[in-house]
């Protein structure tokens, strides 16, 4: 597994060309069209949550957090962490109470309105992960989990280096 700086020369035919798939390919996975019809299947209809809102719940799901910890695992600001445990509570999807060691710091925990929310958007999402995965070999699928594992630790090491 190669680390560290590898050096990419844009000159090169090669390098341009994957960097510009990769390029490209990002930018559908972030704005590509399939992506409200697959919001759409997966939140639901009727009362859709929105990306950070299932966000959150993914991280609640798993243990009572401050609002602190919150924001770090979801690497936004405490406001915008703030908004949307707000839009969480007022959707009887998360409580807020005071944390059991210190009253002062505010702790957020899942409803059982939002684990069962949260349970049936990770149904929906793993039979839609099935199928997009099943386009693959199980040996390209370890390939494509461990290069997206390099990939998001790359983003994480280039913002720490491009962050003043």
């Amino acid at each position: 597994m190669a680390s560290g700086d590898q050096p990419i020369d844009l000159t090169d035919p090669v390098d341009a060309d994957h960097a510009g798939r990769i390029g490209r390919a990002w930018i559908e996975l972030r704005r590509g069209a399939w992506t409200q019809e697959l919001r759409c299947y997966l939140v639901g209809h009727d009362q859709p949550l929105e990306p950070g809102q299932m966000d959150a719940l993914d991280l609640l799901e798993r243990e009572d957090r401050t609002m602190k910890q919150l924001a770090e695992r979801m690497r936004i600001d405490p406001s915008s962490a703030t908004r949307a445990v707000h839009r969480l509570v007022t959707d009887g999807l998360a409580v807020r109470a005071p944390a059991p060691d210190d009253g002062r710091v505010v702790m957020v925990q899942i409803s059982e309105q939002g684990r069962t929310r949260h349970a049936e958007v990770a149904a929906r999402r793993a039979h839609a992960m099935s199928l997009i995965l099943g386009e693959f070999t199980a040996e390209e699928r370890s390939d494509l989990a461990d290069l997206l594992d390099r990939f998001v630790q790359s983003l994480d090491a280039t913002v720490d280096r491009l962050s003043p």
